[in-house]
């Protein structure tokens, strides 16, 4: 998002920590669920989405219009957010959708983290993406415009119920149910996304030979804390083919202390 859009969400962000300050988890949960369902009515009325994202319209009206469509099926706490982000001022008319969808999520976060696992659902985000993005058979049933969503959904309770929080669970039938243009993994990183910002931390990937203990995990957060001047969450993905040592990627930087890496480094410095 750019310009006014980003200083719309930033705002709206805050509506919703505010909203769910001593909130429950269930409680963030559900609110989490009744934006999540809005961005849903939006993407269905395109007429809806328009009117409320158009600058012209004065604020006042729009949140009227919220009231009239949205009052009645869901709860007040989800109507002071949804009024809040429609009399701001959007860049793009998707923004809004796309705005609300991320306060869902964050609500999903907030309530997770109410519940104790808020590091372990910004893991499992991580490591369903790659397990997605790796596995073409799956990843192709999720992304099938020609499998029904009942079978979509059955195949993801299969693969994860039992084995992720439910934190998770909900938002990866979210992204399988309501795609809005995106590829699973895409959508799971886009939340894993959001999990870090709302931690105002930075998300380094750590590409390695095998799994780090925990005292190596706890040496490397704080080399890298260290280095950015911030603290960074670790998601930790095995490739074999960094034959050993680390890589380690931050946004768009690199740190390549692999073996490969440096056999490689070394064989370009020898043309």
């Amino acid at each position: 998002m750019q310009g006014a859009s980003r200083e719309a969400l930033g705002q709206s962000w805050r509506t919703v920590e505010r909203v769910l300050a001593g909130a429950s988890a269930d409680d963030a949960a559900h609110l989490g669920d009744e934006l999540l369902g809005v961005v849903a009515v939006l993407d269905d009325q395109v007429g809806l989405r328009r009117a409320l994202s158009d600058p012209a319209i004065d604020a006042d009206r729009k949140a009227a219009l919220v009231d009239a469509v949205l009052g009645s099926r869901i709860s007040s706490s989800a109507l002071e957010v949804i009024r809040g982000a429609v009399r701001s001022r959007w860049s793009r008319m998707r923004d809004l959708g796309d705005a609300i969808e991320q306060l869902g999520v964050l609500a999903r976060l907030i309530g997770a983290d109410r519940a104790g696992q808020s590091d372990e659902v910004e893991d499992e985000l991580f490591r369903l993406a790659r397990i997605v993005e790796s596995g073409t058979n799956l990843r192709e049933a999720l992304a099938s415009s020609n499998l029904p969503v009942r079978n979509k959904t059955d195949l993801l309770h299969a693969l994860l119920d039992g084995k992720v929080t439910p934190t998770t669970l909900a938002l990866a039938v979210q992204l399988i149910t309501h795609p809005r243009g995106r590829k699973p993994e895409q959508g799971l990183a886009e939340y894993g996304e959001i999990a870090a910002r709302r931690t105002r931390r930075s998300v380094a990937r750590v590409i390695t030979v095998a799994p780090l203990t925990d005292t190596e995990r706890a040496r490397l957060r704080a080399a890298l804390a260290r280095l950015y001047g911030r603290d960074v969450a670790l998601q930790i993905e095995i490739d074999p083919g960094v034959v050993g040592g680390l890589v380690v990627e931050v946004g768009d930087e690199i740190i390549d202390g692999s073996i490969a890496g440096r056999l490689a480094d070394a064989r370009q410095r020898l043309k």
